[in-house]
């Protein structure tokens, strides 16, 4: 396993278990049961994911020590005040059965994320978070709230894959020390990822899977990724990305796949706000 260090010293593992779309209950378990099996060490999931018990479960079941499992988790919208996540945070400690979560996000940047952040900096200062940080958040939100809290943001969560590089938001999340970190790692299965030509090619004078290639290509731009599955053979191929590495003709010709936008969601689109800024995953 590789780490990157986070600006307060924290390690956290480069390769994670995504558990977003995994079906709470007996799946997800199973899964991240697998995962740590497999090596993983940081299991990602969230509030709205609703399988935080689950993931709490698996953790409790592997036998593996607490500091030994990177846990990462997020605040909903619906709880994005400083009531709000004070509550929220609490709420994820008891269901994952912990009494301190390693990296806490915000989700969303929607609805009163910046009193959200008060609660978050002072649940941090308590030691109930080892790492904060932020999800989603384009280069221009994300430089806001960096230039007016106490405590900027260590990582933030966006979509990351060769058709959707971002490379200006890595650039300035490494202008204000914020370690990328990929949702979505394989496009979501979109644009043929799996059957593309450039990455298929790459994938073969490697003897390695176009997966396996993609994931290696964020690892080495520096990014965090966590990708998901609930097949024991995948989640194995997936952790099997340290024992080679791309060449830099190899990473150039993976850049000019970028298409510049994102083909799964749009974070300005009014209707997209209005569903997730609406959205209630409790009473």
């Amino acid at each position: 396993m590789e780490y990157t260090t986070l600006r307060n010293g924290l390690k956290m593992p480069m390769l994670g278990f995504g558990v977003f779309q995994v079906a709470a209950g007996a799946e997800c378990k199973d899964s991240v049961l697998e995962a740590l099996k497999c090596g993983y060490r940081l299991i990602d999931t969230a509030a709205a994911y609703m399988n935080e018990v689950d993931v709490g479960q698996a953790i409790k079941e592997s036998g593996i020590a607490r500091n030994e499992i990177f846990i990462s988790t997020k605040l909903w919208v619906q709880d994005a005040s400083y009531e709000g996540a004070k509550k929220a945070i609490e709420t994820s400690l008891k269901k994952l059965g912990t009494d301190y979560i390693d990296l806490y996000l915000v989700h969303q940047p929607l609805s009163d994320y910046y009193g959200a952040w008060r609660a978050i900096e002072e649940a941090y200062e308590e030691g109930k978070l080892k790492a904060i940080g932020v999800s989603n958040f384009y280069p221009h939100v994300l430089v806001d709230l960096c230039l007016h809290s106490r405590i900027a943001p260590m990582v933030n969560q966006v979509e990351l894959h060769p058709f959707f590089q971002q490379e200006e938001a890595l650039t300035v999340m490494k202008e204000y020390g914020v370690v990328p970190m990929a949702w979505g790692p394989f496009a979501e299965g979109k644009s043929g990822i799996f059957t593309n030509p450039v990455l298929s090619e790459i994938a073969s004078s490697h003897k390695k899977t176009v997966a396996q290639v993609v994931l290696k290509w964020n690892i080495q731009r520096g990014v965090v990724v966590i990708p998901k599955s609930t097949h024991a053979r995948r989640i194995a191929e997936n952790s099997d990305v340290f024992d080679f590495t791309l060449t830099d003709a190899e990473m150039e010709q993976i850049k000019e796949l970028d298409l510049g936008h994102s083909e799964i969601v749009n974070h300005f689109d009014a209707n997209f706000v209005k569903m997730i800024g609406t959205w209630k995953i409790h009473e």
